[in-house]
């Protein structure tokens, strides 16, 4: 893997065997990795999200 990878954190992430085996096919289907299909899905939530309420800026991140 990249040293760019390496340096990412890691999520572990709980999910129904059923919803795991749908973005597998789903991210197959699209030539991706079930990792970049996952990223892909948060990208468009997020984007989204700021769509609707503002940009989530670092001030927000931090309150959190």
């Amino acid at each position: 893997a990249s040293d760019v990878y390496k340096r990412q954190p890691r999520y572990t992430l709980r999910i129904s065997q059923i919803l795991l085996d749908k973005i597998g096919y789903i991210a197959e289907y699209e030539g991706r990795t079930k990792n970049k299909e996952i990223e892909q899905l948060i990208k468009k939530r997020i984007a989204e999200f700021e769509a609707e309420h503002g940009i989530i800026d670092e001030a927000a991140l931090a309150s959190n």
